[in-house]
């Protein structure tokens, strides 16, 4: 999924959008040159360590990936265990950074 998602940091660059990651890698320090490779440019929380770690519990994520859309008023969204279609995924978003837009502009 990271082209996707590089994609949709370009194209929505400058736009009330924020992409945030959760990775649950047991080495916080090998994770960082894979950061670097894969070119993710966006802000990455780790989870504990572990699958089970306290973001998965708090968003109680069973699967991966799992993604999760929240909304500018902090309402989620989407949730889809498993990667959605681009297309979904991409719908999804332009509607909620559009409401976002229309109401910061009242």
């Amino acid at each position: 999924m990271y082209p996707h998602e590089r994609s949709l940091v370009k194209k929505m660059q400058n736009k009330p959008f924020v992409l945030l990651g959760v990775n649950s890698d047991q080495d916080r320090a090998a994770l960082k040159p894979v950061l670097e490779k894969e070119k993710i440019t966006w802000r990455s929380f780790w989870n504990g360590g572990s699958t089970d770690g306290p973001i998965s519990r708090m968003f109680k994520v069973t699967g991966w990936p799992t993604l999760i859309l929240i909304d500018a008023k902090g309402v989620i969204r989407n949730v889809w265990r498993g990667a959605p279609p681009a297309e979904t995924l991409d719908k999804a978003i332009d509607k909620v950074v559009k409401e976002a837009s229309a109401s910061a502009k009242q």
